[in-house]
């Protein structure tokens, strides 16, 4: 007795995970997006509670060795007028790096239209935004070195007074937290240079702009905090 059988050919489940099955560059700014605002979280609460601490020391007396009398030691620094200028440079560099971030996204948007546009504005000599950002960038930190030197040079050292303790430490750590903006830059100008994908770039340089954002209203409130609340 005959018998027949039929061929069939059933489908790998695994086949072709390639680009398709990558998120699209809407989804991964999101995702992009939403870490940056998680990351962003345990810093705003670190300085809050810097804030708080700063606040209810001015009031808090200590006893005085010499005399066993409770005394307020919190002592006003006069910030250096360098610090106004510091602000004005951060400021321009969060302008320039908005700038930075609009143009890669409306040259991600020319490429995904029509990619000859994309390639012929990529191809146009453009503003170079975010070299810009890194030079203002470097400058605000140097002008930062510059202030605490000229806060040394009129004995305010950082266990001075309290209240010299905290101007160093309000500066010291947002300056340090701006430095891994600038290491973001860094990372975005390598993959510039190393011809990477551009809507990653995109997504990278967007994500350092709402930082680089953020990084600047922190210095005006901590600016804000150690001129008028003193």
């Amino acid at each position: 007795m005959a018998s027949l059988s039929a061929t069939t050919t059933i489908a790998d489940p695994e086949i072709a995970r390639g680009e398709d099955s990558r998120p699209d560059y809407g989804t991964r700014l999101r995702r992009a997006r939403l870490g940056l605002l998680v990351a962003l979280t345990p810093i705003l609460m670190l300085f809050v509670s810097f804030t708080s601490a700063y606040v209810v020391r001015q009031g808090l007396p200590t006893l005085d060795p010499r005399t066993n009398n409770l005394i307020r030691d919190w002592i006003p620094v006069a910030l250096p007028r360098l610090l106004l200028l510091n602000t004005f440079v951060l400021l321009v560099s969060s302008v320039s790096m908005e700038l930075a971030r609009r143009q890669l996204q409306s040259q991600v948007a020319l490429t995904t239209s029509s990619p000859a546009a994309g390639n012929t504005l990529a191809s146009k000599g453009r503003m170079p935004w975010l070299v810009v950002t890194l030079l203002l960038g470097f400058a605000f930190l140097f002008g930062q070195w510059t202030a605490w030197q000229q806060l040394a040079a009129n004995g305010f050292y950082v266990a001075t007074t309290p209240s010299s303790s905290f101007v160093y430490l309000l500066t010291g750590a947002h300056a340090a937290h701006l430095l891994g903006g600038i290491l973001a830059l860094l990372v975005a100008g390598i993959l510039s240079l190393l011809h990477g994908s551009l809507k990653t770039r995109s997504i990278v340089v967007d994500v350092t702009a709402w930082y680089w954002h953020f990084m600047a209203a922190l210095w005006i409130y901590i600016f804000c905090l150690m001129k008028f609340v003193r």
